[in-house]
């Protein structure tokens, strides 16, 4: 269900990044968060994209978001950089698929505006007393957005723009790892890349803000059957279920379509999926309970989802 919000305030914490403040028109409640969630601003019909909440949790009465400018993009940032206070805007959600497990020791990674996530994280780290660091690698000081708020923290912070230090040192950062420590990271694809590299076997929770490079020359043609409204359907090779589904007249919600969201999440009933998403973890996936219909697929000739 959408939610009708007004643009409380529109800053500039960095060169390229604009943060806003969002709220209800008449100053309700917002629904609860935690580290790691995010919501899909409707920025117009055919326009939605998702962005981390990085506020307070326990202040019901706002969200924050910042925004880089990628003038490259789909025209989200573009959008949401024209937005002024005053402005109106809807959101949905919150979800969460990066939440903060408990520790008693994190690792946090983040390369330029994937600070965001991971602000709310540090907040609640030390306010529950476990010991933590930050590695926050961006391409100039000036362009990396938050550094003010960071102060605080002293030491546990560890700045390192790329034109003054060169890229961040992950061998090192990793080679500090022990034994019940969690390491959350975020940032352009490269750095998760190399990052989950370097982690085989330890303790790492990544988000991704586009979808994984998938080889799709195998693919196939699959059945798949909802459950729900009695339908079967042939998914062929370069058609996702989502289109297919959404095709045939069922209702069904998406946002990014490239498996980074988790808006299309749905139940597998029966059959097995190929997951190509960025989103379930190594565990979820294994279970084979649900699975994003925007990008997986499935192994076999059938599924049966709860559709």
């Amino acid at each position: 269900m959408d939610i009708d919000l007004v643009v409380v305030d529109a800053g500039r914490p960095a060169e390229d990044v604009v943060t806003l403040r969002l709220a209800r028109p008449d100053g309700g409640p917002l629904p609860d968060w935690a580290p790691g969630a995010h919501i899909d601003l409707v920025l117009s019909d055919d326009l939605v994209r998702q962005y981390s909440l990085c506020g307070t949790p326990s202040d019901a009465g706002e969200w924050r978001i910042a925004v880089l400018n990628a003038p490259d993009g789909r025209g989200g940032s573009k959008a949401v950089h024209d937005l002024a206070a005053g402005d109106r805007v809807r959101a949905r959600g919150p979800r969460n698929h990066f939440p903060l497990e408990p520790a008693d020791r994190y690792v946090f990674v983040a390369g330029g505006i994937g600070i965001t996530p991971l602000l709310p994280m540090i907040s609640a780290a030390d306010t529950a007393g476990a010991a933590w660091e930050l590695h926050y690698g961006g391409r100039r000081r000036p362009a990396m957005a938050f550094l003010q708020d960071l102060q605080g923290y002293g030491q546990s912070v560890h700045v390192s723009p790329q034109d003054e230090c060169g890229l961040l040192d992950l061998d090192t950062i990793v080679a500090g790892y022990r034994p019940g420590t969690l390491i959350y990271a975020c940032g352009p694809e490269p750095m998760l890349a190399a990052l989950e590299q370097r982690c085989a076997g330890l303790e790492l929770r990544l988000e991704r803000f586009a979808g994984q490079a998938v080889d799709t020359g195998g693919d196939r043609e699959f059945e798949v059957v909802l459950e729900r409204s009695g339908q079967e359907l042939t998914v062929p090779p370069g058609r996702s279920i989502f289109e297919v589904v959404r095709e045939a007249g069922v209702s069904v919600l998406g946002s990014c379509l490239e498996g980074t969201c988790g808006t299309c999440e749905t139940e597998v009933l029966d059959g097995e999926v190929e997951h190509r998403d960025t989103v379930l973890t190594a565990a979820e996936r294994e279970s084979n309970e649900c699975m994003m219909i925007c990008v997986s697929r499935a192994c076999g000739s059938r599924l049966t989802l709860d559709l």
